[in-house]
């Protein structure tokens, strides 16, 4: 005869045995007391320092300090039967979820804390505990099958690739991971918010007569304190109004919808709003048209240099030019610099921008100083574009240039920004070194309207400083312009370095640029970007004529 099984009695050990298998910890919070009780796996949670008990200022001291706010929502009292959950990490811990219950009118909390990933499947972003963008489109395709009106907000965070350089990954990281728990916590549940990539996060919700990209936006760009550093993010953001029900459109075409807004808000410029509209559809295809006609003009020859004259203040003649990237496009003509300089980078081909620009510009050169024996120590400036100096092999590549072109030494003229030889000083000064080394001459391009670091200044090895335009073009209306000009051109003459003043509008502005000892000019007042043969041309009458020409008022 079979024995009667015993009845199970609930076994308080093998319960908190169980909670510690399932990296899980049970809590609770009595506020009176002012007492927060864990039992399970609090060292893998990092509650171990808090365990088995602590007061909730020790509690709320031990998140990050990123989180503390929720936190302290968290143990504030509510009503019996209010639920809790909230995503907080402790120092040495992963991201958990606390969930639980206010009980007995409200004078105490329990629940369960557990890594994230325990709760949640793989439609959440590691990182924020947000939605991710494939269950994000599945979230917002769900809301669209109801009837009524929605909006789909999507906010970029601005240039974090900048702050991954200046503060690292590990600590952009958990900026972005704070900006998630700050736009979950200010939209309720249903708004399904989610981080749809790197920097950009969206929510979708009911169309209210409220402005919701401003809660976005004012959720997103609140300052927080990483790692000893202020941050200020801002966002760029882009909007959708949509009508839900059997006519809605798919939930991935409507993300695209809201991308391309997103890009024209971000093209506005930091901070940026726009809605879309059919006006981005055909500008996105005329974009993406104009791409595709970049790329094929590096290999067509489409892109080559334009020469502006640079003047010597004191003789009048023509002492060098500087090259400025031109496309002729075979059906647009000539595109606007600022059309296509900006895609080039978006498209990752500054790099080789830069190299055609110095090669055809050296070839260029060298035919010039062939031709034109009287012109003396011709040189041509070539700009370096952001982070060109930090690119591998730049050095050999105008060593190769140089010695191909058959140039001699410091005629080919490398113009580099502050911003550039700020970001790594002591590397920038390595390579502006090796440049040198190869043959090149270097000039410190806008100077003035950056951080313009003097120690820095006097260590580089630098030739030329330009003056920004800006203070050239206004020196004759503006003491203060003025005084800057006639300080940087005392600069540059103590630290034995020539002076290149940009913005020469007129015959005033050259006279007061040599009355301040400034070395060359450069300008419309003299001319515009020319091409090639009509840059010769400008050379050969300038020497005809002994003196370049020179306009007596602006136009």
């Amino acid at each position: 005869m079979n024995a009667r099984p015993r009845s199970l009695a609930w076994d308080a050990t093998a319960a908190i045995e169980a909670l510690a298998a399932a990296d899980t910890a049970l809590w609770v919070w009595t506020p009176a007391e002012d007492q927060l009780r864990f039992t399970g796996a609090t060292r893998a949670l990092g509650l171990g320092p808090l365990a088995p008990e602590c007061s909730g200022a020790g509690f709320v001291a031990s998140t990050l300090p990123q989180d503390r706010s929720l936190a302290e929502k968290m143990l504030k009292p509510q009503e019996e039967g209010a639920e809790i959950a909230v995503r907080l990490r402790m120092r040495g811990a992963e991201t958990c979820l606390w969930r639980g219950v206010w009980l007995e009118d409200g004078l105490r909390a329990a629940g369960v804390v557990a890594l994230e990933a325990k709760f949640t499947g793989s439609d959440r972003d590691t990182l924020t505990g947000l939605l991710d963008r494939r269950a994000f489109i599945a979230r917002v395709g769900e809301v669209l099958t109801q009837a009524g009106e929605y909006e789909l907000i999507v906010g970029d965070v601005d240039r974090l690739r900048r702050l991954n350089e200046a503060l690292g990954h590990e600590r952009t990281d958990l900026v972005l991971s704070a900006l998630g728990s700050r736009l979950a916590a200010a939209f309720p549940k249903d708004a399904a918010a989610a981080r749809i990539g790197e920097d950009e996060f969206a929510i979708i919700v009911p169309k209210t007569a409220s402005h919701t990209s401003y809660r976005v936006r004012e959720a997103l760009e609140q300052p927080l304190r990483v790692a000893g550093f202020d941050i200020y993010p801002t966002v760029s953001i882009g909007a959708v109004i949509v009508e839900g029900g059997p006519d809605a459109p798919d939930a991935s075409e409507l993300l695209r919808r809201v991308e391309l807004a997103v890009e024209s808000a971000k093209a506005a410029g930091r901070g940026g709003s726009a809605a879309y509209g059919r006006a981005l559809e055909s500008d996105s295809l005329s974009r993406l048209a104009l791409e595709a006609d970049l790329r094929n003009a590096f290999v067509r020859g489409e892109i080559t240099p334009f020469f502006q004259p640079i003047v010597n203040l004191k003789t009048g003649a023509v002492a060098g030019f500087e090259a400025l990237a031109r496309w002729r496009h075979p059906r647009r003509g000539l595109v606007p610099p600022d059309e296509f300089l900006g895609l080039t980078a978006d498209l990752g081909m500054m790099n080789e921008l830069g190299l055609l620009m110095m090669t055809q510009s050296a070839r260029q050169l060298a035919e010039w100083i062939q031709r034109h024996p009287l012109a003396g120590k011709l040189f041509c400036s070539v700009n370096l574009s952001v982070g060109e100096i930090e690119r591998p092999h730049l050095c050999e590549d105008v060593a190769r240039v140089i010695k191909e072109a058959g140039l001699p030494k410091g005629a080919l003229k490398l113009e580099v920004t502050e911003g550039d030889i700020m970001r790594d000083t002591a590397r920038a000064a390595e390579v502006l070194q090796s440049l040198k080394d190869v043959g090149a001459s270097l000039a410190l391009d806008d100077f003035g309207t950056g951080f313009s670091s003097l120690s820095y200044l006097a260590r580089l090895p630098f030739d030329t400083l330009k003056i920004d335009r800006y203070f050239v073009l206004t020196m004759n209306k503006d003491e203060g312009s003025a005084k800057i000009v006639k300080s940087v051109v005392n600069l540059g003459r103590d630290l034995s370095l020539e002076v290149v003043a940009e913005g020469v509008e007129n015959a005033e502005l050259a006279a007061l640029l040599l009355e301040a000892q400034c070395h060359y000019g450069q300008g419309f007042g003299y001319a515009p970007a020319l091409p090639a043969q009509e840059a010769e041309v400008y050379l050969a009458e300038s020497l005809a004529d002994g003196t370049a020409p020179l306009k007596q008022r602006s136009a």
